[in-house]
């Protein structure tokens, strides 16, 4: 795999909810909250793209 990919899911209570994949190895390093629309879940991920390169990192061990 050669880039990040985000793949939208139905669960089985009908509410939507994205997985992160990995570009080295596909494995998901993240999975979102549930959305109850497909449209939210896709908001859910425009977020993430937009916010993550200023995340910081809260080491709280």
């Amino acid at each position: 795999m050669s880039t990040a990919k985000f793949e939208i899911k139905k669960s089985t209570n009908g509410k939507f909810y994205f997985n992160l994949r990995s570009k080295s190895n596909g494995e998901i390093i993240a999975t979102s909250e549930m959305y109850n629309s497909k449209q939210s879940c896709k908001d859910g991920i425009s977020a993430v793209k937009r916010d993550a390169p200023n995340a910081i990192i809260n080491d709280l061990t």
